[in-house]
């Protein structure tokens, strides 16, 4: 029996494709049985194989007709409880009818507009701010409901594996490490980390300072060409992308989310997972998700001044690192656990369950 159908249109990677593929097989360990539906030969769907049931759906746009008479045949088949969609393509090509007994929830990760997603019957939004927009946009707010990310249970580095990947990397003992990750493009704001980390100068309290930049993406040669020009560039640190970050992530003394743009902010619970200080950029998802001086610092977007700034005080006060970051680890596991995110879906599918079945 299929408890729940969760699709999603996406080729790539990235920050909704990898929470989508966290819950599923989350899910799918415990008692609920949900289906995978993807593109095949997608990214998602290669690193589903073996971790989740699947069906593959060529979604190849917003208006693909065939692919939409195979989702809906897919549903009455299965007579799921609930079907899930993520982001624009899969929402758009899922449509149900309330009478079926079947609850279509989009669920959101970003300000998207809205009338693509008012078909559904309910709405996720991963912060409360998506949430409150959603509502300002004309959604019912009965229907709207708010539920966090959780991120992959990320191992740190012992002490001896610490020391052989700093060897490997170049990177002396006694440098300050600073690490980011996510996909290279504008709205990530590395260009502006880079331009923060050259203004750090040659030493921080007599310590070099190395910057770890874990990711892929579009701009990676401008990026990298940004950074030739800068004195010290061989401190400049591109591991590429990581299906499991952590090992970098080990390495460093704070952990930064320099974005233009973050409606939630991955990277800072991926920090706070590993027990790592957090400085964010003052987007959406960092002002939501970090008090600053308690849980982490924020600072001015697209700033690179203001940013350096921070890092440096980061750096040259021990008692707050130590402070923000076992703050922030508390933060997650108190509200970002993976048991209290896979908890708060299921009591939520229950409650749709209940509700599409009595309308």
């Amino acid at each position: 029996m299929t408890h729940s159908i969760h699709i999603i249109g996406s080729q790539r990677l990235g920050g909704a494709e990898s929470f989508f593929m966290r819950l599923v097989t989350a899910l799918n360990a415990g008692d609920h049985a949900a289906l995978a539906v993807s593109r095949p030969g997608s990214e998602v769907n290669r690193a589903l194989q073996g971790k989740a049931p699947q069906y593959p759906v060529a979604m190849k746009n917003q208006l693909d007709i065939a692919s939409r008479w195979r989702i809906n045949r897919l549903i009455k088949r299965e007579r799921p409880a609930v079907v899930q969609t993520y982001m624009t393509r899969a929402t758009m090509l899922t449509h149900v009818r309330p009478s079926s007994g079947v609850c279509h929830v989009a669920r959101l990760g970003g300000y998207y507009k809205v009338k693509r997603f008012a078909h559904a019957h309910a709405w996720i939004g991963n912060t409360r701010g998506i949430c409150d927009y959603l509502v300002r946009e004309g959604l019912p707010a009965d229907k709207v409901h708010y539920i966090g990310n959780f991120v992959a249970d990320l191992k740190h580095l012992d002490s001896a594996g610490v020391d052989r990947l700093k060897r490997e990397m170049g990177i002396p003992d006694d440098a300050w490490v600073l690490s980011t990750a996510g996909r290279f493009v504008a709205k990530k704001g590395f260009d502006r980390l880079l331009d923060a980390w050259a203004r750090l100068g040659d030493e921080v309290a007599d310590r070099p300072v190395h910057l770890i930049l874990v990711g892929d993406g579009p701009d990676r040669e401008a990026l990298k060409q940004q950074a030739s020009r800068y004195a010290n560039a061989e401190r400049i640190h591109w591991p590429g992308w990581q299906t499991d970050p952590s090992p970098w992530f080990s390495l460093a003394d704070i952990h930064v989310c320099p974005s233009r743009h973050e409606p939630l902010g991955n990277v800072i619970l991926e920090g706070w997972a590993l027990g790592k200080p957090v400085i964010s950029t003052e987007t959406l998802g960092g002002k939501e998700l970090i008090s600053a001086g308690e849980n982490g610092l924020l600072a001015p977007v697209d700033d690179a001044a203001g940013l350096a700034d921070a890092i440096r005080q980061c750096l040259l006060d021990d008692d707050l690192r130590r402070g923000i970051a076992e703050s922030g680890h508390q933060t997650l596991q108190r509200e970002f656990s993976s048991e209290r995110i896979v908890n708060d879906y299921l009591a939520l599918y229950s409650q749709l369950a209940r509700d599409i079945n009595n309308e």
